[in-house]
């Protein structure tokens, strides 16, 4: 298709009445993920809540009356160490081949406010130099694929698997309106119930080596010692359901673990005042739009 680039270009925010051009816009220029992928993620962006004075979906630049180029925002918010945080995952763009050189309309778009803290999670190679001159920089380079059904048991834990409700049991975590969220996107989201507590995970499903294994990744959990420290209970559970893997971003191997280290694989950037905390990563693409 040959683009008429003459005329303005408008940047503007990403509106539900623009979602199916997006996603058709997203699927050329993502071509192993069809216009559906691209739907159900953004139903998802429709349906969740967002901090208050944020873009829902993200910005668009308009040539001719229709989506020329895109970059999807997801924004959210937590409350650490008593103070409100909020981050935002700069997520998927695509343009089409006449408006490439637009991107950063898109970007400047975003970047301007000094106390959000911005990640970058899945940037190609050849875009990682420009993401250092936008200031970005690295919080991990590395994963760590763990088999945990094989850590040795420290202690007798109870495991709850939570859905898109949670068990009544499990009604005053912290965590729970995120642990039921993140059911609804189809991740694995477990508890473990020790003498000292409650201590959530979740797990979004992933795919490794050129997209061809299916694994989980572990997306969220309050310290990476709590998940070595309940690895058997964990993996057993996930092993019973088919899943024998779980990805963890690590730069090298982790204590009590079992797995194989994927040194390099992954760069993860962010830019703002809150980096996350090694498998911090909630409300990103991975759980949201899926592997």
């Amino acid at each position: 298709m040959v683009t008429d680039v003459r005329g303005p270009v408008r940047r503007r925010q990403i509106t539900e009445a623009d979602l199916d051009a997006v996603a058709g816009l997203l699927s050329r220029g993502f071509r192993f993920r069809p216009k559906s992928y691209w739907r159900l993620g953004l139903a998802r962006q429709a349906a969740r809540p967002v901090p208050e004075g944020y873009p829902r979906f993200g910005y668009l630049l308009e040539a001719g009356g229709r989506p020329v180029a895109v970059l999807l925002t997801i924004f959210s918010e937590a409350v650490r160490d008593g103070r409100r945080v909020v981050r935002c995952n700069l997520s998927s763009w695509s343009s089409e081949p006449a408006f490439a050189g637009h991107a950063a309309l898109l970007v400047g778009a975003v970047l301007r406010d000094p106390t959000v803290t911005y990640l970058n999670l899945s940037p190609a190679p050849h875009t990682q130099p420009i993401i250092e001159r936008q200031g970005f920089q690295p919080f991990g380079r590395g994963l760590f694929l763990s088999l945990p059904w094989l850590a040795d048991p420290h202690e007798r834990v109870r495991i709850h698997r939570v859905g898109e409700r949670a068990p009544e049991c499990l009604a005053d975590l912290p965590e729970r309106d995120l642990l039921e969220a993140h059911a609804g996107y189809g991740c694995t989201c477990l508890v473990a119930e020790a003498q000292d507590g409650l201590h959530p995970f979740v797990f979004a499903p992933r795919r490794i080596l050129k997209r061809l294994v299916p694994t989980r990744h572990l997306i969220y959990c309050r310290d990476l010692a709590e998940f070595a420290r309940f690895a058997g209970p964990l993996g057993r559970h996930l092993l019973g359901r088919g899943h024998p893997t779980v990805l963890i971003d690590a730069d090298g191997p982790l204590p009590g673990l079992v797995g194989l280290s994927l040194a390099r694989q992954q760069t993860r950037y962010f830019r703002g005042p809150n980096p996350p905390r090694p498998g911090e990563i909630p409300y990103t693409e991975g759980a949201i739009f899926g592997p």
